[in-house]
């Protein structure tokens, strides 16, 4: 307990998108503490061990990585750095220290080959440098803590940072005509979401036989990215801002240093039934972050 009666959750990844949900909506119950890499490097264990060893930790919650999938490829040590010894020392420290782990992951670990959604219990194969990094921290987390939560996530968007929704509405003030992938499938997920399902899974960390293991939680229903691009400028029109023409485009048309899974989708089912939280539908939250995006840059515009 902190002396504000609040128990205290230790968050890597604070200034990152579901770091900065958390920090904006903290679990009830809960306080947030969220150290700066500089503060807390997740490729340093030292750094990692000190901060772990501060204090009692209600929960640890890593929500730190190296996320910039493209870029893995050709800085491998560094994603592995924070995405997989990163998570192995947060797995040791805090099983040292008596802690849960709640453990960020992606569907990155999968290879998209599935024509259903993706299970727990599903083999992953990962295909790129940041997938094998991810899958390699699972391994890590779950050998290392015995009470740990991994929870995978997909096609994750916020109003903060670097991410496909903010991307769209950046590309549609400049330009005319866009041409948006329409062959991969996924999930679009809200970081405020997965911030609502770290605090479903932190009120459970205390129980006796607490849930442990491996979760999936992404948005409700499923689109491409041409279908996410086409219901964000639904939120522009419907504000009175412009609106680019879309075009629908294979991936061999758009070619990327990674190939990205063809098929992201996520089953929920047994999220939804261990901590009776069920994730939103991906529309709603499209529209509720858009609608933030707009009104956040009006203000910006009327203080301008």
């Amino acid at each position: 307990m902190t002396g504000s009666g609040l128990r205290a959750i230790l968050l890597t990844g604070g200034s990152g998108q579901v770091g900065r949900a958390l920090r904006e909506a903290p679990p009830p119950g809960f306080e947030v503490v969220a150290p700066s890499r500089v503060e807390l490097d997740l490729a340093d264990a030292a750094s990692v061990a000190r901060w772990v060893a501060a204090r009692p930790w209600a929960a640890i919650v890593n929500a730190g990585a190296w996320t910039a999938v493209d870029a893995a490829e050709t800085h491998p040590a560094e994603a592995w750095a924070a995405n997989a010894r990163g998570a192995a020392a947060l797995a040791r420290a805090s099983a040292a220290q008596g802690s849960p782990l709640v453990h960020i992951s992606t569907d990155y670990v999968f290879d998209g080959g599935l024509d259903r959604p993706y299970r727990e219990d599903d083999p992953v194969g990962p295909v790129s440098v940041y997938g094998a990094s991810k899958a390699a921290g699972e391994i890590a987390v779950a050998a290392l803590n015995p009470r740990h939560v991994i929870l995978r996530t997909a096609w994750v968007f916020s109003p903060w940072g670097n991410n496909f929704v903010r991307t769209m509405l950046r590309l549609g003030a400049e330009r005319e005509t866009l041409s948006v992938v329409d062959d991969q499938v996924g999930c679009p997920t809200s970081a405020l979401d997965i911030a609502a399902a770290v605090g479903a899974i932190c009120a459970r960390l205390g129980d006796p036989g607490a849930p442990s293991g491996v979760f999936h939680f992404a948005g409700a229903g499923e689109t491409t990215w041409f279908g996410l691009a086409s219901r964000v400028f639904q939120g522009t029109a419907a504000a009175g801002l412009k609106v680019p023409a879309l075009s629908p485009i294979a991936s061999s048309d758009w070619p990327t240093p990674v190939r990205r899974p063809a098929n992201s989708r996520l089953d929920t089912t047994r999220f939804t039934r261990t901590f009776d939280l069920a994730p939103r539908p991906w529309t709603e939250t499209a529209d509720e972050v858009v609608g933030r995006l707009i009104a956040a840059a009006r203000e910006e515009e009327n203080r301008a």
